[in-house]
Protein backbone atom coordinates (compact mmCIF):
# COMPACT_ATOMS: atom_id res chain seq x y z
CA UNK A 1 0.00 0.00 0.00
CA UNK A 2 1.35 3.41 -0.94
CA UNK A 3 1.44 6.55 1.13
CA UNK A 4 -2.12 7.79 1.81
CA UNK A 5 -3.14 10.77 -0.26
CA UNK A 6 -4.45 14.01 1.22
CA UNK A 7 -7.99 12.95 0.31
CA UNK A 8 -7.41 9.62 2.05
CA UNK A 9 -6.27 11.39 5.20
CA UNK A 10 -9.30 13.68 5.27
CA UNK A 11 -11.59 10.68 4.76
CA UNK A 12 -9.80 8.84 7.56
CA UNK A 13 -10.28 11.84 9.84
CA UNK A 14 -14.01 12.00 9.20
CA UNK A 15 -14.21 8.26 9.91
CA UNK A 16 -12.16 8.47 13.11
CA UNK A 17 -12.75 11.67 15.06
CA UNK A 18 -16.45 11.09 15.88
CA UNK A 19 -15.59 7.80 17.59
CA UNK A 20 -14.33 9.67 20.64
CA UNK A 21 -17.88 10.88 21.20
CA UNK A 22 -20.17 8.53 19.26
CA UNK A 23 -20.91 4.92 18.34
CA UNK A 24 -20.95 3.90 14.67
CA UNK A 25 -24.01 2.09 13.33
CA UNK A 26 -23.81 0.47 9.90
CA UNK A 27 -26.59 0.64 7.30
CA UNK A 28 -25.22 -1.26 4.32
CA UNK A 29 -22.83 1.13 2.53
CA UNK A 30 -23.70 3.96 4.92
CA UNK A 31 -22.70 4.66 8.51
CA UNK A 32 -24.39 6.78 11.16
CA UNK A 33 -22.47 8.17 14.12
CA UNK A 34 -24.74 8.13 17.18
CA UNK A 35 -23.77 10.47 20.00
CA UNK A 36 -23.04 8.68 23.29
CA UNK A 37 -23.96 11.57 25.57
CA UNK A 38 -24.96 15.21 25.54
CA UNK A 39 -23.90 17.47 22.71
CA UNK A 40 -24.52 18.22 19.05
CA UNK A 41 -25.56 15.16 17.00
CA UNK A 42 -23.35 13.61 14.36
CA UNK A 43 -23.93 12.75 10.73
CA UNK A 44 -24.45 9.85 8.40
CA UNK A 45 -22.23 9.16 5.42
CA UNK A 46 -20.38 6.52 3.38
CA UNK A 47 -18.72 3.78 5.40
CA UNK A 48 -15.81 2.98 3.09
CA UNK A 49 -13.22 4.71 5.33
CA UNK A 50 -12.10 2.72 8.37
CA UNK A 51 -9.67 3.91 11.04
CA UNK A 52 -7.70 0.65 11.29
CA UNK A 53 -5.74 -1.33 8.66
CA UNK A 54 -8.04 -3.87 6.96
CA UNK A 55 -10.39 -3.63 9.94
CA UNK A 56 -14.00 -4.78 9.64
CA UNK A 57 -15.39 -2.17 12.02
CA UNK A 58 -14.55 1.23 13.52
CA UNK A 59 -12.57 1.60 16.73
CA UNK A 60 -11.88 4.45 19.14
CA UNK A 61 -10.09 7.56 17.96
CA UNK A 62 -6.33 7.64 18.40
CA UNK A 63 -4.09 10.39 19.68
CA UNK A 64 -2.86 13.31 17.66
CA UNK A 65 0.74 12.23 17.75
CA UNK A 66 2.45 9.66 15.59
CA UNK A 67 3.52 9.19 12.00
CA UNK A 68 1.53 9.48 8.81
CA UNK A 69 -2.06 8.32 8.84
CA UNK A 70 -2.61 4.66 8.08
CA UNK A 71 -5.55 2.34 7.71
CA UNK A 72 -7.17 3.70 4.55
CA UNK A 73 -6.73 2.18 1.11
CA UNK A 74 -7.35 4.69 -1.64
CA UNK A 75 -9.68 3.33 -4.30
CA UNK A 76 -10.83 6.44 -6.17
CA UNK A 77 -14.49 7.50 -6.37
CA UNK A 78 -16.82 5.15 -4.53
CA UNK A 79 -20.41 5.02 -3.41
CA UNK A 80 -22.11 3.55 -6.49
CA UNK A 81 -23.60 0.82 -4.30
CA UNK A 82 -25.59 3.30 -2.20
CA UNK A 83 -29.34 3.24 -2.83
CA UNK A 84 -32.33 5.37 -1.89
CA UNK A 85 -33.35 2.62 0.52
CA UNK A 86 -30.03 2.93 2.37
CA UNK A 87 -30.57 6.66 2.82
CA UNK A 88 -34.12 6.05 4.01
CA UNK A 89 -32.87 3.61 6.65
CA UNK A 90 -30.39 6.13 8.05
CA UNK A 91 -33.04 8.87 8.10
CA UNK A 92 -35.47 6.58 9.90
CA UNK A 93 -32.87 5.89 12.57
CA UNK A 94 -32.16 9.62 12.94
CA UNK A 95 -35.87 10.30 13.41
CA UNK A 96 -36.02 7.51 15.99
CA UNK A 97 -33.15 9.18 17.86
CA UNK A 98 -34.82 12.58 17.61
CA UNK A 99 -31.85 14.19 15.84
CA UNK A 100 -31.54 16.16 12.62
CA UNK A 101 -31.39 14.19 9.38
CA UNK A 102 -27.80 15.12 8.58
CA UNK A 103 -25.26 13.63 6.19
CA UNK A 104 -21.68 14.63 5.41
CA UNK A 105 -19.25 13.32 2.80
CA UNK A 106 -16.48 14.26 0.37
CA UNK A 107 -17.87 15.17 -3.05
CA UNK A 108 -14.87 13.80 -4.95
CA UNK A 109 -14.92 10.44 -3.17
CA UNK A 110 -18.65 9.65 -3.28
CA UNK A 111 -20.00 11.65 -6.24
CA UNK A 112 -23.19 9.61 -6.64
CA UNK A 113 -24.52 10.36 -3.16
CA UNK A 114 -25.53 13.97 -3.82
CA UNK A 115 -28.20 13.10 -6.39
CA UNK A 116 -29.64 10.42 -4.12
CA UNK A 117 -29.79 12.73 -1.11
CA UNK A 118 -31.39 15.53 -3.12
CA UNK A 119 -33.90 13.10 -4.63
CA UNK A 120 -34.86 12.21 -1.05
CA UNK A 121 -35.83 15.85 -0.51
CA UNK A 122 -32.79 16.98 1.48
CA UNK A 123 -31.05 20.19 0.31
CA UNK A 124 -27.29 19.84 -0.11
CA UNK A 125 -24.77 22.58 0.67
CA UNK A 126 -21.13 22.77 -0.38
CA UNK A 127 -18.26 23.57 1.95
CA UNK A 128 -14.95 23.87 0.09
CA UNK A 129 -11.92 22.52 1.93
CA UNK A 130 -8.47 24.02 2.30
CA UNK A 131 -5.34 22.37 3.66
CA UNK A 132 -2.32 24.04 5.21
CA UNK A 133 0.87 23.58 3.23
CA UNK A 134 3.01 21.53 5.65
CA UNK A 135 6.13 23.47 4.62
CA UNK A 136 4.58 26.91 4.90
CA UNK A 137 5.92 28.96 7.85
CA UNK A 138 3.16 30.30 10.05
CA UNK A 139 4.34 33.19 12.22
CA UNK A 140 2.03 34.70 14.85
CA UNK A 141 -0.40 37.18 13.36
CA UNK A 142 -0.51 40.81 14.56
CA UNK A 143 -2.95 41.59 17.37
CA UNK A 144 -4.46 44.84 18.64
CA UNK A 145 -2.68 46.35 21.63
CA UNK A 146 -3.37 44.43 24.83
CA UNK A 147 -5.03 41.46 23.12
CA UNK A 148 -3.54 38.03 23.85
CA UNK A 149 -4.25 34.50 22.65
CA UNK A 150 -4.25 31.45 24.87
CA UNK A 151 -5.25 27.79 24.72
CA UNK A 152 -7.86 27.05 27.36
CA UNK A 153 -7.78 24.20 29.84
CA UNK A 154 -10.83 22.65 31.46
CA UNK A 155 -10.78 25.00 34.45
CA UNK A 156 -10.15 28.24 32.56
CA UNK A 157 -12.44 30.96 33.95
CA UNK A 158 -13.01 32.22 30.42
CA UNK A 159 -14.46 28.91 29.21
CA UNK A 160 -18.19 29.81 29.43
CA UNK A 161 -17.72 33.03 27.46
CA UNK A 162 -15.49 31.34 24.87
CA UNK A 163 -18.11 28.66 24.30
CA UNK A 164 -20.78 31.35 24.02
CA UNK A 165 -18.86 33.38 21.45
CA UNK A 166 -19.69 31.22 18.38
CA UNK A 167 -23.40 31.49 19.17
CA UNK A 168 -23.15 35.23 18.56
CA UNK A 169 -20.56 35.09 15.78
CA UNK A 170 -22.51 32.69 13.59
CA UNK A 171 -25.90 34.20 14.34
CA UNK A 172 -24.65 37.37 12.60
CA UNK A 173 -23.11 36.04 9.39
CA UNK A 174 -20.54 37.91 7.36
CA UNK A 175 -17.42 39.82 8.28
CA UNK A 176 -18.88 43.28 8.91
CA UNK A 177 -18.90 44.76 12.40
CA UNK A 178 -22.18 43.94 14.15
CA UNK A 179 -24.08 44.97 17.28
CA UNK A 180 -23.57 41.93 19.54
CA UNK A 181 -20.87 42.51 22.14
CA UNK A 182 -19.91 42.02 25.77
CA UNK A 183 -23.41 42.24 27.29
CA UNK A 184 -24.87 39.70 24.88
CA UNK A 185 -21.84 37.44 25.36
CA UNK A 186 -22.30 37.43 29.14
CA UNK A 187 -25.98 36.51 28.78
CA UNK A 188 -25.28 33.55 26.50
CA UNK A 189 -22.41 32.39 28.74
CA UNK A 190 -24.76 32.30 31.73
CA UNK A 191 -27.20 30.14 29.78
CA UNK A 192 -24.47 27.67 28.81
CA UNK A 193 -23.47 27.30 32.44
CA UNK A 194 -27.07 26.84 33.52
CA UNK A 195 -27.95 24.23 30.88
CA UNK A 196 -24.85 22.11 31.52
CA UNK A 197 -23.09 22.80 28.22
CA UNK A 198 -19.91 24.01 29.90
CA UNK A 199 -19.66 20.91 32.08
CA UNK A 200 -20.19 18.72 29.02
CA UNK A 201 -17.18 20.27 27.29
CA UNK A 202 -14.72 20.08 30.20
CA UNK A 203 -13.92 16.33 29.82
CA UNK A 204 -13.04 16.73 26.13
CA UNK A 205 -10.52 19.41 27.05
CA UNK A 206 -9.06 17.26 29.82
CA UNK A 207 -8.54 14.29 27.50
CA UNK A 208 -7.17 16.38 24.65
CA UNK A 209 -9.96 15.38 22.27
CA UNK A 210 -10.69 19.09 21.85
CA UNK A 211 -8.29 22.03 21.78
CA UNK A 212 -9.88 25.44 22.27
CA UNK A 213 -8.14 28.79 21.81
CA UNK A 214 -9.31 32.37 22.04
CA UNK A 215 -8.12 35.95 21.70
CA UNK A 216 -8.82 37.91 24.88
CA UNK A 217 -9.20 41.64 25.47
CA UNK A 218 -7.26 43.13 28.41
CA UNK A 219 -10.39 42.84 30.59
CA UNK A 220 -10.62 39.09 29.92
CA UNK A 221 -13.44 39.20 27.39
CA UNK A 222 -12.94 36.70 24.54
CA UNK A 223 -13.04 38.46 21.18
CA UNK A 224 -12.46 35.53 18.81
CA UNK A 225 -12.24 31.77 19.26
CA UNK A 226 -11.84 28.46 17.46
CA UNK A 227 -11.06 24.81 18.09
CA UNK A 228 -9.68 21.60 16.65
CA UNK A 229 -10.08 17.89 17.37
CA UNK A 230 -6.90 15.88 16.66
CA UNK A 231 -7.07 12.28 15.46
CA UNK A 232 -4.17 10.22 14.09
CA UNK A 233 -2.06 13.23 13.25
CA UNK A 234 -4.87 14.90 11.30
CA UNK A 235 -7.21 17.70 12.29
CA UNK A 236 -9.85 20.06 11.00
CA UNK A 237 -9.81 23.53 12.52
CA UNK A 238 -13.31 24.86 12.94
CA UNK A 239 -15.59 27.19 14.78
CA UNK A 240 -13.47 30.26 14.02
CA UNK A 241 -15.69 33.15 14.98
CA UNK A 242 -15.28 36.75 16.12
CA UNK A 243 -17.53 38.71 18.44
CA UNK A 244 -19.46 40.96 16.03
CA UNK A 245 -18.37 44.19 17.73
CA UNK A 246 -14.70 43.11 17.46
CA UNK A 247 -14.58 42.25 13.76
CA UNK A 248 -12.23 43.72 11.15
CA UNK A 249 -9.15 43.55 13.42
CA UNK A 250 -7.58 40.33 12.13
CA UNK A 251 -8.59 38.37 15.23
CA UNK A 252 -10.01 35.36 13.40
CA UNK A 253 -6.85 34.95 11.35
CA UNK A 254 -4.74 35.26 14.49
CA UNK A 255 -6.71 32.54 16.28
CA UNK A 256 -6.55 30.29 13.20
CA UNK A 257 -2.77 30.71 13.01
CA UNK A 258 -2.40 30.03 16.74
CA UNK A 259 -4.47 26.84 16.51
CA UNK A 260 -2.59 25.59 13.45
CA UNK A 261 0.74 26.26 15.16
CA UNK A 262 -0.42 24.50 18.33
CA UNK A 263 -1.55 21.50 16.28
CA UNK A 264 1.78 21.28 14.46
CA UNK A 265 3.65 21.48 17.76
CA UNK A 266 1.57 18.60 19.14
CA UNK A 267 2.12 16.04 16.38
CA UNK A 268 -0.50 17.00 13.81
CA UNK A 269 0.87 16.85 10.26
CA UNK A 270 -2.33 17.44 8.25
CA UNK A 271 -4.31 20.59 9.09
CA UNK A 272 -7.40 21.42 7.05
CA UNK A 273 -10.57 23.48 7.28
CA UNK A 274 -13.91 24.07 5.58
CA UNK A 275 -15.32 27.48 4.75
CA UNK A 276 -18.58 28.98 3.55
CA UNK A 277 -17.59 32.48 2.38
CA UNK A 278 -15.07 33.51 -0.27
CA UNK A 279 -13.90 36.44 1.85
CA UNK A 280 -12.88 34.03 4.58
CA UNK A 281 -11.08 31.78 2.09
CA UNK A 282 -8.92 34.70 0.98
CA UNK A 283 -7.82 35.25 4.57
CA UNK A 284 -6.90 31.59 4.99
CA UNK A 285 -5.05 31.57 1.66
CA UNK A 286 -2.79 34.32 2.99
CA UNK A 287 -1.95 32.04 5.93
CA UNK A 288 -0.81 29.25 3.59
CA UNK A 289 -3.98 27.19 3.11
CA UNK A 290 -4.73 25.89 -0.39
CA UNK A 291 -7.82 24.24 -1.99
CA UNK A 292 -8.34 20.57 -1.10
CA UNK A 293 -11.72 19.42 -2.38
CA UNK A 294 -15.28 19.87 -1.19
CA UNK A 295 -17.36 18.58 1.68
CA UNK A 296 -21.07 18.14 1.00
CA UNK A 297 -23.61 18.29 3.80
CA UNK A 298 -27.27 18.96 4.42
CA UNK A 299 -28.03 22.68 4.31
CA UNK A 300 -28.62 24.11 7.79
CA UNK A 301 -27.75 20.87 9.58
CA UNK A 302 -26.49 21.38 13.16
CA UNK A 303 -22.81 22.16 13.57
CA UNK A 304 -20.55 19.43 14.92
CA UNK A 305 -19.67 20.93 18.24
CA UNK A 306 -18.17 17.96 20.16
Amino acid sequence: MGEPTLRDRIELYYATVPLGFADAEEFGPLRLFVRKGEGAPYYGGPNHAYPVPAGPAPVSAGSASGGPAAGFASSGPVGTGITAADIARVRARQRELGVAESFEWLAEVTPSLRALVEAAGLPVAERPLMVLDPHHPLPPQPLPEGVTIRVLDADDPGLPAVLALPRLAFADVGTAVGPAGRAELAMVAEKLVADGTVETIRPTLLTGHKVLAAAFAPDGTPLAAGHYHPARGITEIGGIGTLPTARRQGLGAAVMAALATHAREHGVHTVFLAYAEAAVARIYARLGFRPAGTTLLIADQPARGQ
